[in-house]
């Protein structure tokens, strides 16, 4: 008698091939993130978004008055990370300084606009 890799009974081989072992990374998680430096008037916002997309995110991005960008990334773990990587980076003209991000519940953060994954909203 075979097992799967969770335990189970395998009653056939393609059940067993096609059985896949969940790793931690496929957990969801939440970041709003607040990024420091020359980020505004350079495109930071529209690459964010397309970023965001590549990495099979959801989530919103803002200007913020005081000269930062806020985000929010919802998504598998490893996507989460590899985009927050990405942020220190920025797009060419971009001189990141410093970010902070912090776990978050998906409903305290500003939603994408309806019918979007990723938003770009209005300047708070």
């Amino acid at each position: 008698r075979r097992v799967d890799p969770m335990g189970h009974a395998a009653h056939s081989r393609r059940l067993f091939l096609h059985t896949r072992v969940p790793r931690m990374t496929d957990a969801v998680i939440t970041r709003h993130v607040v990024i420091r430096g020359r980020v505004q008037g350079v495109g930071f916002r529209y690459w964010t978004q397309r970023e965001a997309l590549r990495h099979d995110l959801q989530g919103s991005v803002r200007n913020r008055r005081d000269g930062t960008v806020e985000a929010t990334f919802s998504g598998p773990a490893e996507a989460v990370w590899a985009m927050l990587d990405a942020c220190h980076r920025g797009p060419a003209g971009s001189a990141v300084s410093a970010i902070e991000a912090a776990p978050k519940a998906w409903g305290e953060m500003p939603p994408p606009h309806q019918g979007e994954r990723f938003s770009i909203l209005s300047t708070v």
